[in-house]
């Protein structure tokens, strides 16, 4: 009994890893084909071989600085297989994230993917907080590189007197993104006030306060 038990958790610990990643690739390259279709798969449908072309492996989007005239200061211009279709069953996703002086790219987190932070200029301090609710967190510079695990919530914060600029790297071609404060407080439809209040040990009108913020 002993023995079948460890073989079926050996199975399910090698199932849920196989899942939890992005699938190998069975071909060459399989560029998606209108990835913003509302298609339910793993993934999205190949373009025929005989219609993809080199403009299909490039993508220009990550070449100009990113609006940071928002509520956070920040702005973050996405590269994953929505608007770089080449990247499909290849496994990667690039990001570049501009944050003004004070501003940050707040609490959030990557449920499909591990992060790579380089800095390409300012200087920002990126931090994470593990399950054991520890906080790691360092002050990068140019050249700089910190890397953020899988699933985990993290944050970049402008701590200079200039814009700063970073490029980060998913292990995963959409890593998907779960916005702290937008999750909480700005979540279609609401999570119960009560639920709020009991988690945060505060009262209903600091709650109000925060869901008007975030869209509630």
């Amino acid at each position: 009994m002993e023995q079948k038990f460890t073989s079926f958790l050996l199975f399910c610990l090698i199932t849920i890893s196989i899942c939890h990643a992005d699938p190998e690739q069975l071909q060459d390259f399989c560029v998606a084909n209108n990835p913003s279709t509302d298609t339910i798969i793993n993934g999205f449908p190949c373009k025929p071989a005989s219609s993809v072309v080199s403009d299909d492996f490039f993508f220009a989007g990550l070449s100009q600085e990113g609006n940071t005239n928002s509520r956070f200061g920040s702005s973050v211009t996405a590269g994953n297989v929505l608007s770089f279709p080449g990247l499909n069953t290849l496994g990667l996703a690039i990001n570049r994230v501009d944050v003004a002086p004070g501003g940050v790219n707040p609490l959030h987190s990557h449920p499909r993917s591990s992060e790579l932070v380089f800095v390409m200029k300012g200087n920002l301090l990126v931090g994470f907080i593990s399950s054991a609710n520890k906080f790691y967190s360092k002050v990068l510079g140019p050249g700089e590189t910190f890397v953020i695990p899988k699933g985990l919530f993290h944050f970049q914060y402008n701590v200079g007197n200039s814009t700063a600029t970073a490029i980060t790297l998913f292990n995963s071609q959409l890593p998907g993104v779960w916005s702290a404060p937008l999750g909480l407080f700005g979540a279609k439809p609401e999570i119960p006030m009560e639920v709020l209040t009991k988690t945060f040990q505060v009262n209903s009108s600091i709650i109000s306060v925060l869901e008007s913020n975030f869209g509630n």
